[in-house]
C-alpha cells in the first residue's frame, strides 16, 4: 500500500518488489495460498479510522492478516515449535499482545514491522501459525473463513456470558438474537442457534436471503427498510428524508416485535456502528446485550446513560480473540462443523486484488466470504 492514489480502495494498492532479511530465530518463511479479504484491509486502504502507514511510521505496508499459508522453512534451533516444512497453517493476526493474550495491535495492520499476506512469499513469527487439522473434512476455502469464525466465537462467548448474568435460567428459545448483516454476524448467529435462541439477520439481496434461510436463520430483507440508516450530513435538512427514516424504523421495529413476541432483541450483534446504533438500542429487550467486534460505518456512538441503565442494557466490545484459545476454536470447528458452508465463498485471482478491494468497498460481492488466491495449492 502506498501513499498516492485516486481515492478508490483498489488504487491504493500497488504491485511492487519488497525485501526482507534472513529468518531470525523463531521465524518461518511461508507462501500464502488462499487468503480472506477483511474489513480491516478496507479500513487501511481508505485510511479510516486511522492511517496505518502514518501510525506505523512506514511509507508502505504489505496488508493481509488472515489466510492459509504453506510453511517453506522454519528457523527455530532448540525451540519447541508446532509447525514444520510443508504444513498448511492459519495465520493468527496478532501483533502486540497484552498480558492476558489479547491483541493490542493487529498483525499486518497497525503493528509496525509486520509483513502481510499480499505477497508471494513472506516471513513471520512461527508462533502465529496454527496448522490445519490432518485429514480435515473441510476444504481450503472453508478454512480460509476462520477469521470471521474465530472473532465470532470470542464475541459470542462474552455476549452470552453477560446476558446470562441477568437472565440466569430462562429458556433461550424465548429470546431473539438479531444481527445486522455480515460474515461475523452470520457465524455468531449460528452459535446462538446452537444455544437454542431464535435467530434473525438482515440481508440486502435475494442470494443472501436464500443463504440465511438455508442455514436456519430468519432473513430480514433490508430492502424493505430503505431509509433505515441515519441521514448523512448532506441530508440533515431534508425533512422528507427524515420522514422516510421514521417510516423505515417504525416498520423495522414492528417486525422485531413480531419475531420476539413483543419483548425485543435479547442479544443484538451490531458491527455497523453509528448509522444504526439508535435503532439497535430501541430494538433491545430489557436486560438485553448489544455486542460488537467491529465498526464498519462509524466508531463514535452516543446514548442516554439513564435510559440504558434503567433498561439494564449491557454493551460488550471485543477485538480479535485470545491467542491461547486459537487451537480450541479450530478443534471445535473441525469436530462440530461450525464452519462456512461449502461453496459460500468467492475467490479472486491475485492479479484481481485491486478489483476485489473496489468490489468489497462498493458492496458488489454477494458472498460473506470474499477471498484472493496468491499461490497454487
Amino acid at each position: 500500500m502506498t501513499g498516492a492514489h485516486d481515492g478508490s480502495p483498489g488504487s491504493a494498492l500497488q504491485r511492487d518488489r519488497f525485501a526482507f532479511g534472513p529468518l531470525e530465530e523463531g521465524e518461518a518463511l511461508v507462501e500464502p495460498i488462499l487468503c480472506s479479504w477483511e474489513a480491516n484491509m478496507d479500513h487501511a486502504l481508505t485510511r479510516s479510522p486511522i492511517d496505518v502507514c502514518s501510525s506505523r511510521g512506514e511509507d508502505a505496508v504489505v496488508l493481509g492478516n488472515l489466510g492459509v499459508v504453506r510453511v517453506l522453512d522454519v528457523h527455530a534451533p532448540g525451540r519447541d515449535v508446532r509447525v514444520r516444512e510443508g504444513d498448511l497453517c492459519l495465520l493468527m493476526p496478532f501483533g502486540k499482545l497484552d498480558r492476558f493474550g489479547y491483541a493490542e495491535l493487529a498483525y499486518a495492520y497497525d503493528c509496525p514491522h509486520t509483513i502481510g499476506l499480499l505477497a508471494k512469499r513472506t516471513k513471520m513469527d512461527a508462533r502465529l501459525l496454527l496448522p490445519i487439522p490432518d485429514g480435515t473434512a473441510y476444504s481450503l476455502p472453508q478454512w480460509t473463513t476462520y477469521g470471521r469464525y474465530f472473532t465470532a466465537w470470542d464475541n459470542w462467548q462474552k455476549a452470552y456470558g453477560c446476558w446470562r448474568t441477568q437472565v440466569a435460567d430462562d429458556d433461550p428459545a424465548n429470546h431473539l438474537v438479531f444481527g445486522w448483516g455480515g460474515g461475523v454476524s452470520f457465524a455468531e448467529l449460528m452459535l446462538a442457534k446452537r444455544a437454542g435462541f431464535r435467530v434473525a439477520m438482515t440481508a440486502g439481496s435475494d442470494d443472501r436471503i436464500a443463504f440465511l434461510r438455508e442455514n436456519g436463520i430468519t432473513p430480514v430483507d433490508r430492502r424493505r427498510f430503505p431509509a433505515l440508516s441515519l441521514p448523512t450530513r448532506a441530508e440533515r435538512t431534508d425533512r422528507e428524508r427524515h420522514q422516510r427514516r421514521r417510516t423505515s424504523v417504525r416498520e423495522f421495529l414492528e417486525l422485531v416485535n413480531e419475531l420476539s413476541d413483543g419483548h425485543g432483541v435479547a442479544i443484538f450483534v451490531d458491527n455497523i456502528g453509528e448509522p444504526l446504533y439508535d435503532i439497535t438500542l430501541t430494538a433491545l429487550a430489557r436486560e438485553g446485550v448489544v455486542t460488537t467486534c467491529g465498526w464498519k460505518a462509524g466508531m463514535r456512538l452516543s446514548h442516554l446513560r439513564g435510559a440504558e441503565s434503567i433498561g439494564r442494557h449491557l454493551l460488550v466490545n471485543t477485538h480479535v480473540w485470545r491467542l491461547p484459545d486459537s487451537p480450541g476454536i479450530r478443534d471445535f470447528q473441525e469436530a462440530e462443523g461450525w464452519i462456512a458452508p461449502k461453496g459460500s465463498d468467492v475467490i479472486y485471482d491475485f492479479d484481481r486484488v485491486p478489483e476485489l478491494a473496489d468490489d468489497y468497498a462498493n458492496a458488489r460481492i454477494g458472498s460473506y466470504f470474499p477471498m484472493y488466491r496468491v499461490n497454487p495449492l
